[in-house]
């Protein structure tokens, strides 16, 4: 029985999760998709403060090691960790809850309170609704993810 992509990338965020959270950083997401000629399994992973390329090194080993074992891969790939990035796409309603406090842009699908782009801080991720406190308003708006285009990460003081 072959496994679909999206399936191997839910089974190996299991997998390597603990490990990540264990060494001291949050599992950001798993991606596993062709590039180039080959294959490439990017990991991305965060901490307070941010990630160093030595933290990168020592996942990469940490993780290679785990996947070597478990062999959930049946052919070659590119393993690459990274950091999520200043401005990161928000794509899943866990890339919310992650970065849960910072600023963000939202370009919606269809109005919000009759706003289509909205930048704020992520106050709450609860039953597929993102609650986004406007920066330049009080309120707090209540933005279905089914309602998001594009969201991304904002550099605060730009």
């Amino acid at each position: 029985m072959e496994v679909s992509r999206e399936e191997l990338e839910k089974k190996i965020k299991e997998l390597v999760e603990p490990l990540v959270r264990g060494m001291g950083f949050r599992l950001f997401d798993v991606e596993f998709k062709p590039e180039g000629r080959g294959w490439v399994l990017r990991v991305i992973a965060d901490k307070e403060g941010g990630i160093t390329v030595k933290d990168c090194e020592d996942i990469s080993r940490r993780v290679s090691a785990l996947l070597d074992v478990e062999d959930l891969i049946p052919f070659s790939y590119l393993l690459e960790i990274s950091s999520p990035g200043l401005t990161r796409p928000l794509t899943k309603p866990e890339h919310y809850d992650f970065f849960k406090g910072r600023l963000a842009k939202l370009i919606l699908r269809e109005p919000v309170e009759g706003r289509r782009e909205v930048v704020g801080y992520i106050e709450q991720v609860r039953d597929g609704i993102i609650d986004i406190r406007e920066k330049d308003g009080e309120g707090v708006l209540h933005i279905p993810f089914s309602a998001i285009a594009k969201g991304r990460l904002e550099i605060e003081g730009w």
